[in-house]
C-alpha cells in the first residue's frame, strides 16, 4: 500500500510550495492533482518581497527575480491621459534584499516549482483525484482515483488539502466557508499589444470607465489586462469573448491589441474557513482563503501558509516536536487571513464601486493624492511594507515572546545590509538559529554548542541600530525566520525553558 508522510492535494504554487520544503526538510510528500497538466492561464502575477526572502531557503529567489520583470513604476490615468506616477523600483529600499515589485505570472511560477520539485525526485501525479478519506487511529487513509479510473487505497500521516476554492478536503471536513462574492464580473487576457501604456510599467485607468490594469510581463509587448464587466454583459459572462468586453477603458490607456493569447472571465470571491485544522487534515491557501485580487496578495499568503505548516510537520513528523506545535498553524494563519481579506476588502471597494461620488473620488481626489503620497517618504514606506508582507507577524501567538530594541517576538527579522554584511544570509538555512548582535556570553556559546543549536553573533554596527535591532541580547529565530524570542539578557536557560515549553526537542528540520 502507498503510504507517505504528507499526502497534498492540489498542485498549485501552495501545494507545490509545501511539497518542496517537506522535501527540503527530508519528508516524504506526495502531490496529486485532478488536472492533466500545470496551468497554462493564471491570474495571480505578484511574488512579494517576503516570499521571495523566504524562497532564498531553496535558492529560488534568483531564479523568480530573472525569469520574472520588476515593476518601475504605477501609472494611473484619467480622461485618457496619465495623471499621476508612483515610483517603484526602489519603494522597500533599506527594508529588503527585494525592494521593488516583481511580476512574474503563476504559470510560470508553477512550471519553475515542478522543475525544482522533480529534482527532489517527486513528481506531481496528474489526473489523479482525492474521492474520500478519513482519519485512522495514526494517520489518514484516502480513497485516490488514478487515471485510468481505477481506484487505490493510500495511507498518509497528514493530508493538506491545497485544492483551491472548490475545495474537496474542506468540503470533506464539512468546515465552514462564509463570506460573499462580489457582483461584479471579471475579465483577464494575456496579450500581445502596443501603445504608451506597453512601457514596461503598471498602468491603471480611474476613469468612470470600467477598472483597467495594464500588468507588464518580461517581453516586449507582453501584458496581462485585468478588467471589470458592467452592465448586462456580466449576465452572461461564462460566454463572453474579449470582443465582448468594453473599450472605453481600453482606449483610454491607448492600449492597441495586436493579439488576444488567452482570456477568461471570473467572479471575486471574499471568504475566509472557520477552521484551517481538523485533526489530521489541514486547510491551505483558497481552500482556506479567498479574496479580492487587491495588492497581489492571494498566491503570496498561499505560499506562506505551506512555509509555516511545513517546518511543523516537518519538526513533528521526525520527532523533534510534539504533535501539539501543529496546533499553532491555524491560530497563526487564520488571524492573518481574516486581516487580509477585510483589508483587500476595503481597497477593491473603493477601486470598482460605482455612482457619481465613486467617480468623484476616483478620477478627482485620487489623482490630487497619489502624487502628494509619493513625496514622502514614510507614505511610500507604509505603503510598501503592507503590501510586500514584511509587516506579517505573530505577536502575541503562542510561539511567541518578549521584545528586544523594536523588535517583538512574532516579528518577520529585520533586514540589516551595509557594506559588512547581510543579517540574512545565516537565515537560508531552514533551521532554528540565534542571532546576537553586539556580545553575548559565555555560558549562550556553550549552551548552543552543546545543543547543536547555531549561534551566529554579529559585531555591532550601525546599521542594527537603524533596522531596529537590540544590542547585546539574543534573537531565537524559527526555521520561518520568524522570532520567536526577542529578549534583552545573554542566558540559554531562556531558550531551554522555551523548548521545553512547547514540546520542541530537535533544532533542525
Amino acid at each position: 500500500m502507498h503510504r507517505s508522510d504528507v499526502l497534498i492535494i492540489g498542485a498549485g504554487p501552495t501545494g507545490l510550495v509545501l511539497a518542496l520544503w517537506l522535501s527540503r526538510l527530508g519528508i516524504h510528500a506526495r502531490i496529486i492533482d485532478k488536472t492533466s497538466t500545470s496551468g497554462t492561464t493564471s491570474r495571480a502575477l505578484a511574488v512579494q518581497a517576503r516570499t521571495l526572502e523566504l524562497y532564498r531557503q531553496l535558492d529560488l529567489s534568483d531564479s523568480v527575480v530573472q525569469q520574472g520583470h520588476c515593476v518601475e513604476a504605477a501609472n494611473f490615468w484619467v480622461k485618457g491621459e496619465p495623471v499621476a506616477r508612483l515610483p517603484l523600483s526602489r519603494i522597500g529600499e533599506g527594508l529588503t534584499p527585494y525592494a521593488f515589485l516583481e511580476i512574474f505570472p503563476q504559470d510560470e511560477h508553477e512550471r519553475l516549482l515542478i522543475k525544482r520539485l522533480e529534482a527532489f525526485g517527486v513528481s506531481v501525479e496528474r489526473d489523479t483525484e482525492l474521492e474520500a478519506f478519513e482519519e485512522t487511529g495514526d494517520g489518514i487513509s484516502a480513497t485516490l482515483r488514478l487515471p485510468d479510473g481505477q481506484r487505490e487505497t493510500c495511507q498518509a500521516c497528514y493530508l493538506a488539502g491545497c485544492d483551491g476554492a472548490r475545495s474537496v478536503v474542506r468540503k470533506a471536513l464539512d468546515t465552514g466557508f462564509p463570506g460573499g462574492t462580489y457582483q461584479q464580473i471579471f475579465y483577464v487576457a494575456d496579450v500581445q499589444a502596443s501603445g504608451p501604456t506597453f512601457n514596461g510599467e503598471l498602468h491603471v485607468d480611474l476613469d468612470e470607465a470600467d477598472f483597467l490594469a495594464v500588468f507588464p510581463l518580461a517581453g516586449s509587448g507582453r501584458a496581462r489586462l485585468i478588467g471589470t464587466v458592467r452592465d448586462e454583459r456580466a449576465e452572461h459572462a461564462e460566454t463572453l469573448r474579449f470582443e465582448d468586453v468594453s473599450s472605453r477603458a481600453i482606449e483610454h490607456l491607448k492600449v492597441q491589441i495586436e493579439q488576444v493569447n488567452w482570456f477568461s472571465t471570473y467572479r471575486v470571491h471574499h471568504r475566509v474557513a472557520d477552521h484551517f485544522r481538523t485533526g489530521r487534515a489541514f486547510l491551505l491557501g483558497d481552500a482556506a482563503h479567498v479574496h479580492s485580487p487587491a495588492g497581489g496578495q492571494g498566491m503570496n499568503t498561499g505560499i506562506g501558509d505551506a512555509i509555516n505548516l511545513a517546518w511543523k510537520l516537518a519538526a513533528v513528523l521526525s520527532g523533534g516536536a510534539e504533535a501539539r506545535l501543529l496546533d499553532t498553524y491555524e491560530t497563526e494563519r487564520i488571524a492573518f487571513a481574516r486581516k487580509l481579506v477585510a483589508t483587500t476588502d476595503r481597497v477593491f471597494t473603493f477601486v470598482t464601486a460605482e455612482g457619481r461620488m465613486a467617480d468623484l473620488l476616483r478620477t478627482r481626489l485620487a489623482p490630487f493624492l497619489i502624487p502628494k503620497m509619493a513625496s514622502f517618504e514614510r507614505s511610500r514606506e507604509f505603503l510598501f511594507r503592507t503590501v510586500s508582507q514584511i509587516t506579517l507577524n505573530y505577536r502575541r501567538m503562542p510561539l511567541s515572546m518578549g521584545v528586544a530594541g523594536h523588535v517583538h517576538g512574532g516579528d518577520r527579522l529585520p533586514w540589516a545590509h551595509d557594506g559588512e554584511g547581510d543579517n540574512f544570509e545565516p537565515l537560508k538555512s531552514p533551521n532554528w538559529q540565534v542571532h546576537v548582535y553586539g556580545d553575548t556570553s559565555d555560558e549562550m556559546i556553550a549552551w548552543c554548542i552543546e545543543h547543536h543549536l547555531p549561534l551566529h553573533v554579529f559585531d555591532w554596527r550601525p546599521a542594527f541600530e537603524t533596522a531596529g535591532l537590540g544590542r547585546n541580547g539574543f534573537y531565537l529565530l524559527r526555521p520561518d525566520t520568524y522570532v520567536a524570542i526577542a529578549e534583552t539578557c545573554s542566558d540559554p536557560k531562556v531558550i531551554e525553558r522555551y523548548f521545553k515549553h512547547h514540546g520542541i526537542r530537535s533544532f533542525f528540520g
